[in-house]
């Protein structure tokens, strides 16, 4: 299964790097999402996109959206990347890629956990979708640029 533009963006609940479980359902009627899922932590590509993301993360939120990453890391691999970096958006951990795989963010070069990014309006359906292992920064660019026309 693989979640295209114009889907209803499915439901989940996984913990964030602060021990909280945070739900893609508290986000609707109230902010566009951006998920972004990725390999790994701390890796070199994982690393520039995250902080791709992080230096557009004010851009993102004045336009009434909010950043979320997801990788099979736990909480506190999370929580030393985010400090780490100065991260400050929620990261979540996908223990097993049970949602990576409900939304089709499968396996890039077939053992890789794959880099794709949902654009996901207040409504839940999905407006975007940009899947690239190695273009870092168009992750960041495209979504910001698909929730400036939302």
């Amino acid at each position: 299964m693989s979640i295209k533009i114009g889907d209803t963006a499915p439901n989940f609940t996984l913990p964030s790097q602060n021990g909280t479980n945070v739900s893609l359902s508290d986000f609707r009627n109230q902010k566009a999402v951006v998920l972004y899922f990725y390999p790994k932590d701390d890796t070199p590509g994982c690393t520039i996109e995250s902080c791709a993301f992080r230096d557009q993360y004010q851009v993102f939120k004045n336009a009434g959206a909010e950043v979320i990453g997801v990788s099979g890391d736990s909480p506190e691999s999370h929580q030393k990347f985010a400090a780490k970096h100065n991260l400050p958006f929620t990261l979540l951990t996908d223990k097993g890629d049970q949602i990576r795989k409900q939304y089709g963010a499968t396996m890039a070069f077939g053992f890789i956990p794959g880099r794709v990014t949902y654009v996901i309006d207040k409504e839940g359906i999905v407006r975007y979708v940009f899947d690239s292992m190695l273009n870092f920064q168009g992750h960041v660019q495209e979504s910001l640029k698909t929730i400036q026309e939302l």
